[in-house]
This record gives C-alpha cells, structure tokens and sequence, in this order.
C-alpha cells in the first residue's frame, strides 16, 4: 500500500477529505495545492466534449489527460475513472486498468458499481492496483438521475453494497446522491473512507466537478456550489481582447519581439 493511499485511510473519521476533477495539467497543479484527491473523471465526456452522458468517452481519451493531469500533480492523491465498458469482466478490468496505471503513473483508478461488480474490485485490487469504489448514482449503468435510499429496501441495497466493495479491497468508496441518512449509515459502518457527492455532510469527504464550481459547465444542480462564474470573467476578458485588436490598442511596441 503507497503513502499516499495510507495517508487518504488514516484521514477516516479525523479530517475531512477534499477533492476535485482535473482534466488537464494547468488545473491539476492548482488543485494539488489544496486538495487530497484528484480525479480524472469520465465526467470530462460532458465537460468537455459536450456528450449527452459519459458512455461513449473512449479509454484512450481518459489516458490522454490523465497524462497531462499527472505533470501537475505532486502531493494530492490521483484517480482515474474508468470508462463504461473497460471493465465488464475481471480480465478485461485487470489488463486496461494495468495500461491505464502503465500510460499515466496514477495512484488508483475508480470504478462505478452495478450491484455485480465487486468481484471486478477484488480481482483488480489482487493486480495490485488500488481501487476506489462509486454507488448510488452511477452514470455509467443508470440513465434517470435520482436520490437514492429514501425507501428501507433500497437503503439496505446500498449498504451491502458498500460492504461488499469494502470487502472487495477498495480503498474509499464514492457515495452519489444518496439520502443524508443513507450517507450517515454507510459512513459509520465502512472503515475504508466515503466520498459524497450529493449526499451531505455525513461523508468523510466531498468531490465536485471542478468546471461546476469555477461556473463553466453552465450545470448547476442543487448539491454543486457555485464559488465564482468564471463565464462572465473569461467573456469580459475575450471582449476587451477584441476591442483592443480592433481599435488597434494591441499589440503595441511593447509586444513585438524584435523590436519596433
């Protein structure tokens, strides 16, 4: 087990852990200044590749900017998604997982559950590749986007499914939009940590979508803060670049290279 997946387990139930997406090389070294985990999420597919979902982002796209991601990274822990379809059975998990750390250095990668697939963690952890689980909403296998565990047959769903990701060998598990009281539960009975997204304050730690929180995804959901519209900022910036081009304010002396 590396320092920094020890560093993410010793951090259960003592500090809350922060994370974020990265996509490329200029925001993962922002973000590694102050985050525990980095993610390259497959929710690059909608951030910026403008897909309807995630299903169809390919495993070399993924590797392409987690590769960028790691040159920015020093500190934080980094995750990589794995896309849908590259782990549909434990052979063909374990060989892209394996090209996956391979191609990028990264520290783990991150599968989503579809209630079978704990045996995939198992057999990928055997691999010695560190694992990080996702239930609740899970983009890759359900469509229509629900909280989940507000009834007491699905509240037990998800927490055995927890356990068996836990008892696969994750090591932190992501708990999507799933009732405070179902985060409460299941953060309380794992002893590897959770990671919420939507689903309250009772997880060990929280991710966003970085893009949502800077406001450039233009997807704003009740669980996402909002900390700056980063849209209006870029398009005042691109505005007054055009005006000085075209009232010929730039470039000036000061801007050529070789002189006037």
């Amino acid at each position: 087990m590396s320092q920094k997946i020890k560093k993410i387990l010793n951090k259960k139930n003592k500090e809350k852990i922060v994370s974020l997406t990265a996509y490329s090389k200029n925001i993962a070294k922002i973000l590694d200044n102050y985050c525990d985990i980095v993610l390259v999420g497959d929710s690059l597919a909608n951030v910026l590749y403008g897909m309807k979902n995630t299903h169809k982002i390919k495993l070399d796209t993924i590797i392409l900017h987690a590769i960028s991601v790691k040159q920015g990274i020093k500190k934080s822990l980094m995750v990589v998604d794995m896309p849908k379809g590259t782990y549909s059975t434990p052979k063909l998990a374990i060989k892209n997982a394996k090209l996956i750390f391979k191609k990028t250095g990264c520290d783990a990668v991150k599968i989503e559950s579809n209630n079978k697939n704990s045996k995939v963690i198992k057999e990928i952890k055997k691999a010695k590749i560190p694992v990080m689980g996702h239930i609740g909403y899970t983009p890759q296998f359900k469509g229509r986007f629900r909280v989940e565990g507000k009834e007491k047959r699905e509240l037990n769903k998800l927490i055995k499914e927890a356990l068996l990701i836990e008892k696969a060998g994750a090591f932190s598990i992501v708990l999507e939009c799933i009732t405070p009281n179902a985060a409460k539960i299941i953060s309380k009975l794992l002893k590897i940590p959770t990671i919420g997204i939507g689903s309250s304050k009772y997880c060990d730690g929280q991710i966003l979508v970085t893009d949502d929180v800077l406001g450039l995804s233009g997807f704003y959901p009740k669980f996402v803060k909002k900390y700056i519209n980063m849209n209006s900022l870029i398009e005042k910036t691109v505005k007054k670049y055009s005006k000085d081009v075209k009232t010929r304010k730039f470039p000036t002396n000061k801007n050529f290279l070789y002189g006037k």
